[in-house]
């Protein structure tokens, strides 16, 4: 799905904390809290906090009344199904969700619910409506970035134990915001000539220094998730990931972060922006790694470095590149002495190529697919294919790589485009970047406010 700069808002969980105390008659069960646990958080917090009655944090209903306006268990349903099951496909990995956290996503899903009803009850309040046609053009726009018709993306909704209304409501939601800001915001937000220049000219003086593309996970801690609670659900969430489990889901469905909606992507920035702990963690980083959960203010962060380069200076990974892929399937139950029997046959074949015209007589004897790109560049391919193929020479294979139990690859260059000097981006691209950043902190304060004055009732 294509997003606008407004509707690239990451959709922050709503902060609503449902305090449940039970006063059995004539007496008060009262917890103590010790004087050493009690945070300096400037709301006049008692030394010797008792809290009476029975508080469980973790019992939340299942569905919500948000200012008159009925959420279902439904409805929270199917928003689960079709967020997991489009980022498996958008992926290509199933999300492998464990037992204990089915709860903690619905209630996420809940969240997000309240938000998109939130957002298109604010738009009504300002004459704002988003007609019919205007939802299904979105929809349609979906399909293609599925390769579907809508039809086809219905039939795969339902699927899926989703179905078309609840993708149709999210959409609804993010037209509501994005023509809300774009009425009561964005004409509010003006970046000067003079303030974009200056930009470039710092952006000249740092020139060779190191830039860091990272992405981020932000879980706050408050009186409904304790610390604990958070660290755990962290090195869960590390775990998932690190046994291929994609950091874009966990962020867009966990993470209350603004960046939630683009996957917690951080884009391109220096560690002199970011908190002390953040630039401790992303120093010792290299591209494809996690840190975390890392003790940050109100919370606890997941970095993922997603890539390194230089200001202004050329990169031999921005080179694009035409190859040409081979793959030989294993059949499924192979053993693995047949595997390296079957892996050292191709590995001969492919040292026999001699340029990308031999290509396809060397997978007709070995029973090899082959696939042409070409227009990817080096920083796409995984760290160690880019060493060995930024060495090579045109004409020449990588050695083989893959999985002994579904096959192996290997890539030939067909050719090669080295990058061009850096060039400084125009005051356009600077002036329409800082506005983005600037409507996006006002949007996350107006939905803030809503979320505050709401009535919601739980059922």
């Amino acid at each position: 799905m294509k997003v606008s700069h407004l509707a690239r808002l990451r959709r922050p969980a709503a902060q609503i904390a449902v305090l449940m105390t039970t006063v059995a008659a004539g007496t008060l069960a009262a917890q103590t809290v010790p004087d050493a646990q009690v945070p300096s958080t400037g709301l006049n917090l008692p030394q010797n906090l008792q809290i009476f009655g029975k508080a469980d944090p973790n019992v939340r209903k299942p569905t919500a009344i948000v200012n008159g306006a009925v959420l279902t268990g439904t409805d929270v349903d199917q928003r689960m199904a079709m967020t997991i099951g489009l980022s498996e496909i958008q992926n290509g990995r199933k999300v492998n969700l464990p037992a204990d956290q089915v709860d903690q996503v619905k209630l996420q899903m809940l969240r997000e619910l309240v938000d998109d009803t939130l957002k298109v009850q604010e738009a009504k309040a300002n004459d704002i409506t988003i007609p019919q046609a205007q939802i299904e053009t979105s929809y349609a726009r979906v399909a293609r970035n599925f390769n579907k018709s809508p039809d086809e993306l219905t039939k795969l909704l339902r699927g899926m134990g989703s179905s078309d209304r609840a993708l149709k409501r999210q959409l609804e939601g993010d037209l509501a915001w994005n023509r809300l800001l774009s009425k009561k915001v964005t004409p509010q937000v003006n970046v000067s000539e003079d303030e974009a220049k200056a930009i470039l000219a710092r952006l000249e003086a740092s020139k060779g220094t190191e830039e860091y593309h990272l992405s981020e996970i932000f879980l706050r801690v408050d009186a409904s998730r304790p610390a604990e609670e958070v660290v755990e659900a962290s090195r869960k969430m590390i775990e998932q990931m690190r046994g291929g489990s994609p950091f874009e889901y966990f962020a867009r469905n966990f993470s209350d972060a603004s960046t939630k909606a683009v996957g917690g992507d951080l884009d391109w920035v220096r560690l002199d922006v970011l908190p002390k702990e953040l630039q401790t963690a992303a120093t010792g980083l290299q591209v494809g790694q996690i840190a975390g959960p890392i003790e940050v203010p109100g919370g606890y962060s997941i970095l993922y470095l997603v890539d390194k380069r230089q200001v202004l200076t050329v990169d031999p990974r921005d080179a694009k590149l035409s190859l040409r892929q081979l793959t030989v399937k294993f059949p499924a139950g192979i053993s693995e002495a047949q595997a390296n029997q079957r892996g050292s046959v191709v590995a001969s074949a492919v040292k026999r190529i001699n340029g990308c015209g031999s290509v396809a007589k060397i997978a007709d004897e070995i029973g090899a697919e082959v696939v042409d790109n070409d227009s990817i560049s080096a920083r796409e391919l995984p760290p160690a294919l880019q060493e060995v193929i930024l060495k090579m020479q045109i004409g020449q294979s990588t050695p083989i790589f893959g999985d002994p139990k579904e096959g192996v690859r290997a890539f030939v260059l067909c050719g090669r485009d080295d990058p061009k000097a850096a060039n400084l981006p125009t005051t356009e691209q600077i002036q329409a970047r800082l506005e983005d950043q600037r409507v996006n902190l006002r949007a996350q304060r107006m939905l803030r406010d809503l979320r505050r004055d709401a009535v919601v009732e739980y059922r």
